[in-house]
């Protein structure tokens, strides 16, 4: 692949340059390739910020992860 990596004033490389025709290759291999961004339902955004002020509210509430597997796991 002849990529070419886009730097900045500093050297740092901020990007990547891919030749149309190495792109076409990698959208027939990866279908899913161009999707820029996975949108996340409004509902669920509401839920995660729901969870989070009843996390603050009281936090000795939630389980460690460690807890939370073993406990899943018990079940299975």
């Amino acid at each position: 692949m002849n990529l070419q990596y886009v730097s900045d004033s500093k050297g740092k490389t901020t990007g990547v340059f891919i030749p149309i025709n190495e792109w076409n290759e990698l959208k027939k291999k990866y279908e899913s390739i161009e999707l820029e961004e996975l949108s996340v339902a409004d509902w669920h955004k509401d839920l995660v910020v729901k969870r989070l002020e009843d996390y603050k509210e009281n936090p000795d509430s939630a389980m460690d992860f460690d807890s939370a597997m073993d406990d899943i796991e018990k079940d299975l």
